[in-house]
C-alpha cells in the first residue's frame, strides 16, 4: 500500500496558498505538512520537513522558486509542480526538471492531472529509491495480430484515445496500445509530450503552428500537416511548452 504523500505549498500570496490547500483537502492520500511565503523560507522548510511534493510559485521576493529548488541536492529534492502566472517561466520548469507547471488561475482539471502525475512519480521512486530522475516510457510493445511491434517513443507524432486503448500515430501508421490515454499520459516525459485535449497528446517537437480560435481553443498543425484541436484547458500549457523549445 502506498503511503500518504507529504505535500507543502510555497507562494508569496496567502490566498494562493489557501487555494492549493483547499484543493489538496479533497484528496485523502495527500498530507499537507507546511507552507512558506518566499524562496529563502522555502529552502529551510524543505530541508526540515522533507516533503515528497512541493507546489512552488516561480516568482517571489528574494530568490525565485526555481532557485530555491535548485539549492536542494537533486537526491534530496522533492517532486515539484511549479505555479506561475507567466508562461515564459516554463523554460526553467523544463530545465529543472519539474513534474508539471500550472498557470494561474489554476484550472481544477489540470490540478488533478498534476496530482496524478505526482502519484505516478512517487510509485516510480518507491520502486527505485536511488534514482533521482524518473524513468519515463521510452518504447512500447504493441501486439499486431501474431506479432509484437516495438515502437520507440521518439517516433510517436501524436496519441489519441480509442476507448480502452491509446492510438499511437507514427507517420502514416496507427498502433493501438492496450492502455487508456489517461494512464499512458502519466508515463510520458512532460518535456517531450503534452496533452492538448482530453482525447489527444502530441509530441511537442512535431508541432509546426498554432492558430487561436474565437472560443479560446486553438487549432494546431503538426509538421506532417495533421490538424488537431487544442482545448482551452490545455492551450496555456501548450504555449508554455512551445516557448521552452
Amino acid at each position: 500500500m502506498q503511503r500518504m504523500m507529504r505535500v507543502m505549498v510555497v507562494d508569496d500570496e496567502p490566498l494562493a496558498r489557501e487555494g492549493v490547500r483547499a484543493r489538496l483537502a479533497w484528496h485523502n492520500d495527500l498530507c499537507w505538512i507546511g507552507e512558506a511565503g518566499d524562496g529563502e523560507a522555502a529552502v529551510k522548510v524543505m530541508q526540515r520537513l522533507k516533503p515528497d511534493l512541493v507546489f512552488m510559485d516561480v516568482q517571489m521576493p528574494g530568490i525565485s522558486g526555481i532557485d530555491a529548488l535548485r539549492s536542494i541536492e537533486s537526491e534530496q529534492r522533492p517532486l515539484a509542480i511549479l505555479l506561475t502566472a507567466y508562461d515564459q517561466f516554463a523554460v526553467s520548469a523544463f530545465e529543472l526538471p519539474a513534474l508539471d507547471y500550472l498557470l494561474k488561475p489554476i484550472d481544477d482539471q489540470r490540478f488533478r492531472e498534476s496530482l496524478d502525475r505526482a502519484r505516478a512519480a512517487m510509485r516510480l521512486r518507491a520502486g527505485n529509491d536511488t534514482a533521482p530522475s524518473l524513468a519515463w516510457a521510452e518504447r512500447f510493445s504493441i501486439r499486431v495480430g501474431q506479432r509484437v511491434v516495438v515502437v520507440d517513443a521518439n517516433d510517436v507524432d501524436w496519441i489519441e484515445a480509442h476507448d480502452d486503448y491509446a492510438g499511437l500515430h507514427v507517420g502514416p501508421q496507427l498502433y493501438l496500445l492496450r492502455e487508456p490515454l489517461h494512464q499512458l499520459s502519466l508515463r510520458l516525459d512532460p518535456r517531450r509530450f503534452i496533452r492538448v485535449h482530453r482525447s489527444a497528446i502530441v509530441c511537442i517537437d512535431r508541432v509546426a503552428e498554432l492558430e487561436s480560435l474565437s472560443n479560446r481553443d486553438c487549432l494546431l498543425r503538426l509538421k506532417d500537416g495533421t490538424p488537431l484541436r487544442a482545448s482551452r484547458t490545455y492551450v496555456d500549457s501548450l504555449r508554455a511548452a512551445l516557448a521552452a523549445r
